[in-house]
């Protein structure tokens, strides 16, 4: 119920806020429309408002919006043929039909600005939780300035630029103000006496680890039922706390226990509902998330949140700024893929998102708020792409008609069309076969 309670929330709001971005453009040119359909396929019901059939149909891989007199190698065109009418799309010029075109993706790629700004209004802008505890050293690598200077795993950092009892909340706030060549004088407890220290992160491959990595528990999040995590018996909101007898503090201690351990079989204590569970588990060689051969176990980190109270402006700053970051590392993550350093094995359909919409509302609203954002940048961004039959391809073939300064021929576009239609169908079954695997345990 909650798959498809998410489902519906998430991916039918961004549908809904896609086609209105390309039906407000229309009706501002003009231009009359004759359905607006959330999913594809026939009318299941839905309201005849104005010269618009509102309507919900079966298949819910996306939805339309049919213009009237749309050009018919259009693939939602209908059968009605363009009269000339001055309300009609091929009576607009192609600046204006280009725009119509860029709307929907325009929409859903500013949407998370409104979506989380009135977000973090109401409810407050999250953080992790992790960042009210104290400034604690988890652990050091041997060379790090920190290590030098005298501290060891278990110290508290009681001063921190004459900050007393900084939490890592404080380091956060800190660090932001520049890291590069930047000093720190530090008290720290150590045995119960209280030493003091200048550090510096000049020279530093990652100036933000300056004091190691934070106390993010392992906790589960997401799980991929395919990999040895899910056939090891770990489950979600599972806390990993040891493996081969080391404790685990935080995410990353975990993940370069995965490492050094390689493909031989781990033995790993889980918290579970205030149980301790011993497991085994053994890696397997795949690439992580970056593209890159790793050892992996087939879990996404889970996070605990606190809110604090922001008001209006500080609110659209930090929607802004999640909306700017989420953008360029999508943009990251299509580039890897275009160069083959990522997996196309590592996308998701409409399958994979009707899980993860499941998942975030069992986790609750921020989950599915920063779920619905992250999609919306990737329906954004998606439809953009210069491919036939998205809304980018579209516009790239009206560019190119105006270049030429004459329409191409019917039997041209709807070729153009096909070309797109098809590479889009095979890259779609791939995905949701590989959706599909994901779901399923791992038989011996």
């Amino acid at each position: 119920m909650d798959t498809v309670l998410g489902f519906i929330l998430v991916l039918g709001v961004l549908i809904l806020v896609h086609e209105w971005g390309h039906y407000i453009v229309a009706r501002l040119f003009g231009v009359r429309v004759d359905v607006f359909s959330i999913g594809f396929g026939p009318r299941l019901f839905g309201i005849k408002w104005g010269d618009t059939d509102w309507r919900i149909s079966p298949f819910p891989l996306g939805g339309y919006v049919r213009m009237a007199g749309q050009d018919l190698s259009e693939i939602d065109s209908g059968e009605q043929k363009p009269t000339g009418a001055p309300d009609e799309l091929m009576s607009k010029p192609r600046w204006q039909r280009a725009l119509i075109s860029l709307a929907g993706p325009a929409i859903n790629l500013i949407f998370p600005i409104f979506l989380l700004t009135g977000y973090f209004v109401v409810k407050g802008n999250p953080y992790p939780k992790y960042n009210d505890k104290p400034l604690v050293v988890l652990s050091l690598d041997a060379g790090s300035p920190l290590a030098k200077a005298g501290v060891v795993p278990g110290d508290r950092i009681v001063t921190l630029d004459g900050i007393s009892n900084p939490t890592w909340g404080t380091v956060e706030s800190e660090f932001n103000k520049g890291l590069v060549d930047r000093k720190f004088t530090i008290a720290y407890e150590n045995d119960g006496a209280t030493h003091t220290a200048e550090v510096s992160t000049a020279g530093m491959k990652e100036p933000e680890r300056l004091f190691g990595y934070p106390p993010n528990t392992p906790l589960v999040g997401y799980l991929d039922k395919s990999k040895p995590a899910a056939a090891a018996g770990i489950h979600r909101n599972d806390i990993i706390q040891t493996m081969n007898g080391q404790p685990l503090h935080n995410w990353q201690e975990m993940v370069n226990a995965i490492q050094k351990n390689g493909g031989k079989p781990a033995q790993v204590t889980v918290l579970r509902k205030g149980q301790t569970v011993t497991l085994t588990l053994t890696p397997v060689l795949d690439k992580n998330e970056k593209g890159e051969p790793a050892w992996i176990i087939g879990i996404r980190p889970g996070q605990e949140w606190s809110f604090r109270k922001v008001g209006f402006s500080q609110s659209l700053v930090a929607a802004t700024d999640f909306t700017v970051r989420g953008t360029g590392e999508l943009l990251a993550v299509l580039k890897r893929l275009i160069t083959g350093a990522m997996s196309a094995k590592q996308l998701q359909s409409f399958i994979g998102i009707a899980n993860l919409a499941g998942q975030a509302v069992q986790e609750g609203t921020f989950a599915v708020i920063s779920l619905m954002a992250a999609l919306s940048l990737n329906l954004g961004i998606l439809n953009l792409l210069p491919i036939p039959i998205l809304d980018g391809g579209n516009i790239l073939l009206l560019s190119m008609e105006g270049i030429r300064r004459r329409d191409f021929s019917l039997a041209f576009k709807e070729r153009f069309i096909q070309v797109g239609l098809v590479f889009l169908l095979v890259l779609f079954a791939y995905v949701m076969y590989n959706d599909v695997v994901r779901l399923l345990p791992i038989h011996s």
